[in-house]
């Protein structure tokens, strides 16, 4: 059966032990600069949200049909059959089309290394392969971050939203999106108001399968070079969408060399 992780917002604390945890698992400098900063980068896996008295977490949602893993040319990234999307480094050519393809927005580019990589979330995959929670579910407090059977935890999520309708906006967050993910997320607040893409926007369908659907219905005498250049096409419009996030990427790299 798949693992995933329940993020249930409606008792987390805001205390950014998950930010702790994720730093020492990954090797990743922490420190009060660190801790400060408000949005995911190439040294900061996961971070926790305040807007008033609500908190929430973004983290990679670890797609059960990953785009970023369809994107790559060299299968740098791939889902495991346990859940965890992960990267292999010696695959990788930099190319940042998973960057590109990512719904989520979560893989990150190490814009101040001179040998850059591709960063994001990978889900522990070696304390889950030795029996274990990942590092951010076993330091959680209050249980606010659960991990274990993708099922069990929709089984989970579903009876807390039943019993507390009050306490809820009535989904889950990851169910159905992109065909489902190994992340989880139920609030007493919308989660677009942090980010996450609207369900309507990205919705059910697995992104990969929409390059499948396209090509059943082309017919053989369309020329090869009308699919690429479409292709160019939405690479380059999908590049627009993901150009600010970079850029706020590369600034906050320059600031954070230059802080330390």
């Amino acid at each position: 059966m798949s693992k995933a992780i329940l993020y249930d917002a409606t008792i987390c604390i805001g205390c950014k032990q998950c930010e702790v945890a994720c730093a020492q698992q990954n090797n990743l400098t922490y420190n009060d600069s660190v801790a400060a900063e408000s949005v995911q980068s190439a040294h900061k896996y996961t971070v926790v949200l305040t807007k008033e008295d609500k908190f929430m977490r973004r983290l990679c949602m670890h797609c059960n049909q990953p785009a970023c893993a369809s994107a790559c040319p060299v299968g740098a990234l791939h889902k495991t059959k346990v859940g965890p999307v992960v990267y292999d480094v010696w695959k990788c050519i930099g190319c940042r089309y998973c960057m590109v393809a990512c719904p989520f927005n979560q893989p990150k580019y190490e814009w101040g290394s001179l040998n850059p990589r591709v960063r994001k979330c990978i889900m522990c995959p070696d304390r889950i392969a030795a029996g274990k929670q990942t590092a951010c579910a076993e330091i959680c407090p209050t249980g606010a971050t659960k991990f274990g059977e993708r099922d069990d935890l929709i089984n989970e999520a579903r009876q807390r939203i039943r019993e507390n309708p009050g306490n809820y906006v009535p989904r889950i967050y990851g169910l159905n999106e992109v065909g489902g993910t190994s992340v989880l997320i139920i609030s007493s607040a919308n989660v677009e108001e942090y980010g996450y893409p609207a369900s309507a926007k990205i919705g059910d369908t697995p992104v990969p399968e929409y390059t499948g659907r396209v090509m059943e219905k082309v017919p053989d005498f369309i020329p090869v070079w009308s699919l690429v250049l479409g292709g160019i096409y939405w690479i380059s419009h999908r590049r627009d969408e993901v150009a600010a996030a970079e850029a706020e990427e590369r600034a906050q790299e320059k600031k954070n060399g230059r802080a330390q």
